[in-house]
């Protein structure tokens, strides 16, 4: 007998097992000694009152044994025979097009420029500690891409787009814990996401696909508009099936190559602003009405959008990519650059609490660099990550990474913070007047957001909080246009731009669904 129940329990009850097992045994009044499977389905925490709640869905199994939790398995095929695709790109949205493409019988071949995830190990602690950022292997660059050390949020609302459960099967079969499969905010972790995306290369490689490390692209072999292949930064060229382009929002040498061999890229919406950093406790005692969260209750989290008017133009401001729990890394892609991110352990254990705090860039900003054509967002990111550094080093290029930071009522009320707060910012701050860093469109409507968010949040809006620059890689500022049906190029036939760089994806899950569905439409075709 299968009871399907959904309740409403205190933080105390729901989320420690044991104790949820026995209530739920008391609500269905059964015998002590009954033998019963508990299987949560979805677990949500309430907490728009003051009584926190968590919302939990669970079937209960009496006297029968459970179907297994999973259905996916790992591919038991050999490919390496097979015909060979060419996949661009080892994050999120290029391993899961890979393993698609074993499944539908196809050999992918994945060029990663970075280095696979234990050696990228190197290449972050250079960027925290020495200051030196290797612009092949860094926060963005390497196996599993930019989500490899996030927060590995697995929450998204594109289930348009393909089958959300699957990809969160294919992540717990290659080591994610089960517990993704039934919250309803899920995330891995920075900690557990490097494992997890090795055993997805190894079931890539095993499956007879390749996996290609410090392997940079460096031009397209088109003809007659039809994309033949690759060229490799050692002269080697490429040839498959087609290519599925899942290079990411940050790279910029593969915009420029597509804009310079005349295929066709578009600019798209983005946002720009700053990392803002306050104590994890007081985001807590905001969020779950009480001193702090005890045993049970999760580092909160928390969602900020408003609009503001500057210049006569409505714009924007949100909060994004929130990390609770967290801290805040440095982002880079090239020297002489500074770009901050955030990121949380499993545990989401740090005092620390940060997220995005950004405004929408309009067409208006991007005047200034008509010249670039759809690449003008790329040159605003530029210019102004390249501003952040100098004003953050103070011209020194030993200290590269030193971000440009102010407390936030200091910056709301026009004063330079006279100190600083303890930060999760490894690579160290510098009290600046941030209106000196970010321009006027960005910085005007980020003081009328911060005022109504304090409103919102007692203690958003006081010096207890900090804000940190610049966070300017949010999305991807273009877009590489595609067929709305088969996924491949407007006009450069065997071309599958796919995932977050492309424009097509938001996260780690869409990003994932994205390349399922290109290696999908590349197969039907190609093969």
């Amino acid at each position: 007998m299968i009871h399907q129940l959904t309740l409403s329990l205190p933080p105390e009850l729901a989320l420690d097992d044991d104790r949820f097992r026995d209530h739920v045994s008391q609500h269905l009044r059964l015998p002590t000694d009954e033998p019963i499977v508990v299987r949560k389905k979805r677990q949500s925490i309430d907490a728009r009152n003051r009584q926190v709640r968590v919302q939990v869905d669970t079937d209960v199994f009496i006297g029968e044994t459970p179907p297994p939790l999973i259905q996916y398995q790992k591919p038991q095929t050999d490919v390496s025979r097979a015909p060979q695709a060419i996949v661009v790109g080892a994050g999120p949205a290029g391993l899961f097009a890979a393993l698609r493409l074993i499944e539908l019988g196809i050999k992918p071949i994945v060029l990663e420029r970075g280095s696979d995830v234990r050696a990228r190990r190197r290449d972050l602690a250079a960027i925290n500690k020495d200051h030196i950022v290797n612009p092949e292997s860094n926060y963005c660059f390497g196996e599993g891409g930019a989500g490899t050390y996030s927060d590995g949020k697995l929450y998204t609302r594109s289930t348009k787009r393909g089958d959300v459960r699957r990809i969160l099967e294919i992540f717990v079969a290659h080591g994610a814990t089960e517990q993704i499969l039934v919250d309803a905010h899920p995330h891995i972790g920075t900690n557990k996401l490097p494992n997890v995306v090795a055993d997805l290369r190894e079931s890539i490689r095993q499956a007879g696909g390749e996996v290609r490390f410090d392997t940079k692209v460096t031009d397209f072999i088109v003809e007659q508009n039809e994309l033949k292949g690759v060229v490799l930064a050692n002269g080697d060229a490429l040839t498959g099936i087609g290519v599925i382009l899942a290079t990411g929002h940050s790279a910029r040498d593969i915009f420029h190559l597509l804009h310079d061999r005349n295929v066709r890229i578009e600019a798209k919406p983005f946002a720009m602003g700053v990392r803002i950093e306050h104590q994890q406790q007081l985001i807590d005692r905001f969020q779950y009405h009480r001193p702090d969260r005890g045993d049970y209750l999760p580092a909160a989290s928390y969602s900020l959008v408003t609009q503001t008017r500057f210049k006569g133009v409505d714009r924007g401001v949100f909060s994004f990519c929130m990390c609770p729990g967290g801290f805040i890394v440095p982002a880079a892609t090239a020297p002489g650059e500074l770009v901050v991110n955030g990121m949380s352990p499993s545990r989401r254990d740090s005092k620390f609490a940060n997220s995005g705090l950004v405004v929408a860039i309009t067409d208006a900003d991007l005047k200034p660099y008509a010249d670039e054509g759809p690449l003008a967002g790329l040159a605003l990111q530029q210019d102004l990550e390249r501003w952040a550094c100098r004003i953050g080093s103070a011209g020194d290029p030993t200290l590269d990474q030193v971000a440009p930071a102010q407390c936030v009522a200091d910056f709301v009320d026009g004063r330079v913070s006279a100190s600083l707060l303890p930060t999760s910012y490894q690579p160290g701050l510098r009290s600046v007047d941030m209106y000196e860093v970010l321009p006027d469109h960005i910085a005007q409507p980020l003081q009328q957001g911060l005022r109504d968010f304090g409103r919102k949040m007692r203690g958003y809006l006081s010096n207890d909080g900090q804000i940190i620059g610049v966070e300017s890689r949010t999305s991807s500022p273009v877009r590489i246009p595609r067929d709305r049906d088969t996924c491949e190029h407007v006009a450069v036939r065997r071309l599958f731009p796919c995932g977050e760089g492309a424009g097509y994806a938001g996260g780690i899950v869409s990003a994932a669904m994205d390349g399922e569905r290109c290696a999908e439409e590349l197969v039907k075709l190609y093969k």
